[in-house]
């Protein structure tokens, strides 16, 4: 063992808070984009949603004595709120609010709002696994982008507001549930 380390594998820094945290943007990107939709779906994904989350906050918390791999090498391990974090949440939300009123109140475009939510949220995780030194973000970034353009593919292909916010806002609920599932399951180790 050096520096510390025990035999078992690395934890990604603010794993805990993190995957909580996750959990309940996938919530809200699942319960604020499904309303759009034909009953009964609409409390089906909710209802699930509400499930999905209480199983999975109650599984990070059980994890806690765990360590799963995939943790940022001893460089930047101890900057997971540090400088680069904070330019990295400063840089989305400039993206995302400035993003917003332009979509909102001069293209008046509202429908498209979630899809843009979706993409700048996924370009952070890039961000994010840079700082961070966890390629596993890089993966969640690529899902939520991809899940972003196919949004505006909808909406351009005349889909409407209930087919964007399935794509982009459920779809990406469904993606950082996944995330979250991915990490206590030491998936990650096989691409940190």
């Amino acid at each position: 063992m050096t520096n510390g380390e025990n035999n078992g594998p690395r934890r990604v820094p603010g794993h805990i808070i993190g995957s909580i945290i996750a959990t309940g943007f996938g919530t809200g990107f699942i319960a604020g984009n499904c309303g759009k939709l034909d009953d009964p779906w609409p409390q089906v994904l909710r209802v699930g949603a509400a499930l999905a989350a209480a199983a999975l906050i109650i599984a990070v918390l059980r994890s806690r004595g765990a360590a799963p791999a995939g943790g940022p090498r001893p460089d930047r391990a101890g900057r997971f709120m540090g400088r680069g974090y904070w330019i990295v949440v400063a840089i989305e939300a400039l993206a995302l609010f400035g993003g917003l009123a332009v979509i909102n109140a001069v293209l008046h475009r509202s429908e498209v709002s979630v899809a843009w939510v979706a993409l700048v949220v996924g370009l952070h995780f890039y961000g994010l696994g840079y700082v961070w030194s966890a390629p596993m973000y890089h993966w969640l970034a690529t899902a939520m982008t991809v899940l972003a353009v196919a949004g505006f593919v909808v909406f351009l292909a005349g889909g409407g507001e209930a087919g964007v916010g399935l794509v982009s806002g459920v779809g990406s609920g469904i993606a950082l549930y996944g995330a979250v599932l991915w990490g206590l399951t030491g998936g990650r180790r096989r691409l940190a």
